[in-house]
């Protein structure tokens, strides 16, 4: 008999395994990031704020320590063309599916932009030699280039009177060799809310590593992770998150033995193997509350999101699917939050909330208050919740 997942238990799975409820934290950086399978990193403070939210006593150099020491952490871009903090060891997996399923595509759309901007007759012709040259300046500098750096390697677009789009192309053809496993996102030069990376040849930052995985394996691993994370899920929602084909995750999902189960609404969804909610019931938590950055990965995990979004998509999503910041309470997206001119974290709700989730919310803003320190977060996905202003919002606002 196929069993069946209730909403209540999914929230309670969420809340345990993506470490937001405060008592089912993760003690380090690395250990939050493998729960997750992977974090978001469009915007650089979302995986800085993503970590605070699930770590206990994290520091700013824990992060810096795991991104750019140790190495544990690397940023890839990846599904759906989404730059992702990766364990090191998840790596390889990336890099013979989702990673190489971007290349293919961004290869043809800059040979093509190469023809039509009039850098070059043959644009695949033009792009490996553009690859090359790059990889030949890294080659001398072990410790990495900016993308600023890096210009002088391909003069033709760097020309007095080049339009934006010509110049553009260098940076695309760093990302396409980072796509292909040539390059990674080396030490950032900036503050940690913005990113301008050392691109570094791959072998420089990591040393030996295995090489890409074989497409299928590729995306079994992944698929693997994500059912760990996000299970259950239904095929949609595995298409979504990976960017992938139906194709691909059927056999991704046959490869990894994965269980079907049923949600609450009856739609047919699927576990890992090894899943302990298949023995039963799920434990209750206690009430929790959070406050998750954009882009989070607990808010972009899913393509179905009404079990913990509710009535609130339009108010926390915008039309290209970003999520705004958000706050938690008990399973459920009850607001966002921003930051006044001071720094100082407010909670704006959507709903009414009884006095248990006002208490733990104050305490949520208050904490995230004092580790950002005054530091301000700006980002270009605020939602129609976060744009709203304070006095317009339709329940009182909660300050830390």
């Amino acid at each position: 008999m196929v069993r069946t997942v209730g909403d209540d238990e999914r929230r309670i799975l969420l809340a345990r395994r993506h470490g937001v409820a405060p008592l089912h934290r993760y003690d380090d950086a690395v250990a939050a990031v493998r729960a997750m399978t992977v974090l978001h990193a469009t915007e650089p403070a979302t995986v800085h704020l993503s970590l605070h939210a699930r770590v206990r006593d994290l520091a700013l150099v824990d992060v810096d320590r795991e991104l750019y020491g140790t190495r544990a952490l690397v940023k890839q871009l990846a599904m759906r063309r989404t730059l992702f903090v990766f364990p090191r060891d998840l790596l390889p997996a990336a890099w013979g599916s989702a990673s190489v399923r971007v290349l293919a595509a961004e290869r043809n759309r800059i040979a093509k932009d190469v023809v039509a901007l009039g850098v070059a007759p043959d644009g695949h012709a033009w792009l490996d030699d553009a690859r090359g040259r790059v990889l030949d300046a890294l080659a001398t500098a072990p410790d990495g280039l900016t993308a600023q750096e890096l210009r002088p390697v391909l003069p033709e677009l760097a020309a007095e009177g080049a339009p934006a789009e010509v110049r553009q192309l260098a940076g695309r053809v760093v990302t396409n060799l980072g796509l292909s496993a040539h390059l990674v996102r080396g030490t950032n030069t900036q503050h940690w809310r913005l990113s301008r990376p050392r691109w570094t040849a791959t072998a420089d930052w990591l040393g030996a590593v295995p090489g890409p995985l074989e497409a299928a394996d590729g995306w079994a691993r992944l698929v693997a992770a994500w059912l760990r994370t996000f299970g259950p899920g239904t095929e949609d929602d595995v298409v979504w998150w990976l960017g992938a084909t139906k194709g691909l995750v059927r056999r991704a999902l046959a490869d990894v033995g994965a269980v079907p189960v049923a949600l609450e609404d009856g739609r047919a969804a699927w576990v890992a193997a090894d899943d302990p909610v298949l023995q039963g019931p799920v434990e209750p938590v206690e009430p929790w509350a959070a406050l998750l950055p954009v882009l989070d990965p607990t808010v972009m995990g899913w393509k179905e999101r009404d079990f913990y979004l509710g009535p609130h998509r339009a108010a926390i999503f915008d039309r290209n699917g970003n999520a705004g910041t958000t706050a938690w309470w008990d399973g459920r997206v009850v607001g966002c939050w921003v930051q006044d001119p001071d720094g100082v974290v407010e909670v704006r709700p959507l709903e009414p909330l009884g006095a248990d989730a006002v208490a733990a919310l104050r305490v949520e803003a208050a904490r995230l208050t004092t580790w950002l320190a005054g530091t301000r977060i700006g980002t270009v996905y605020p939602s129609a919740a976060m744009r709203q202003e304070g006095a317009d919002c339709p329940y009182p606002v909660l300050r830390a």
